[in-house]
């Protein structure tokens, strides 16, 4: 199997700008891959495709080098999926539900279920139809990870879940991670995808932005440190030493600078000489990151136009 999952340039128009367009993705195997955007830029729909739920204008999907379409029911023996919208048969409660899962799916042996179900703090003899959005995500998080699936879809699977139940769920999501599974999570939070996938993609007004490894992001060759000064002839002084200012505050006596992290020994030996009242590490981020590039392609786009 080259790729766990493989994109190429999908495309399903709904029109008025809506869908998706161009789309190309390889997701590896034992990857655990992000998506992000916002809310209608595409995300759904191309979970979607993956699951076979729509079949596409153009292009491909193809899911362990079957295609998702074509093979979608072959495709589900191998797949978790949680839904951004769940979506329960007309079943009494949590408890028959599951039950119903495993006997579809094969599964004999509950013991991971119960697990996750404590885990979660899941009270699975719940009316389906009046459970929270929170207590449903934990639900279909269940069902999707109980037969054990070489490769899990989450479409915005924290939605819904109070802080501690998202530790809680990233925690599990992680140890699926470590165990070689293949995770493909969609979400409008950087923070969350930063912290857990192996690379990000971004997705704009259903075009693929950008793709970034949380490697490249982590180990930036460049660092931001933001100092503040106490007295304005120190603070004057050090702007004459021609670090790179990427924003500059006289008002506070601060200067934020972008330098070779390879540099820090000199910048802290330069400071030596000077009244500093506070220097503090700029974190470079997802969002940072997304935010430039997107800022890049529009300046080129601009100048193409003109």
């Amino acid at each position: 199997m080259k790729h766990a999952i493989e994109i190429q340039e999908l495309t399903k128009d709904y029109g008025n700008g809506r869908g998706v367009f161009g789309l190309n993705l390889n997701i590896e195997p034992g990857e655990m891959f992000g998506f992000v955007g916002t809310n209608g830029a595409g995300k759904t729909t191309t979970i979607r495709h993956m699951m076979g739920f729509l079949r596409q204008d153009s292009g491909s999907v193809r899911v362990r080098d079957m295609d998702a379409w074509a093979q979608a029911s072959e495709i589900k023996r191998y797949v978790g999926y949680v839904p951004g919208e769940i979506a329960f048969p007309d079943l009494p409660n949590g408890i028959v539900f599951l039950r119903s899962q495993a006997e579809l799916l094969g599964i004999k042996d509950m013991r991971y279920a119960n697990e996750l179900i404590d885990r979660l703090q899941l009270d699975p003899s719940a009316n389906l139809r009046r459970m929270s959005k929170g207590m449903k995500q934990k639900t279909a998080l269940v069902a999707a990870l109980m037969s054990d699936p070489e490769i899990i879809l989450l479409d915005e699977p924290t939605t819904g879940l109070d802080p501690l139940m998202r530790v809680a769920f990233l925690q599990i999501i992680e140890e699926e991670h470590k165990r070689g599974k293949t995770i493909f999570m969609s979400s409008h939070m950087f923070e969350e995808l930063e912290a857990t996938c192996d690379r990000v993609a971004l997705i704009d007004c259903g075009r693929l932005g950008d793709v970034v490894s949380m490697k490249q992001i982590r180990c930036r060759p460049s660092v931001e440190f933001k100092i503040e000064f106490n007295n304005p002839s120190d603070y004057g002084n050090f702007c004459m030493l021609r670090y790179h200012i990427v924003r500059n505050q006289p008002e506070y006596l601060q200067v934020t600078i972008d330098f070779p992290r390879c540099e820090v020994e000199r910048l802290f030996h330069d400071l030596s000489v000077f009244d500093v009242k506070f220097i503090a590490e700029v974190p470079y981020t997802l969002e940072k990151y997304f935010k430039e590039s997107l800022n890049q392609k529009q300046k080129k786009e601009k100048n193409h136009v003109q």
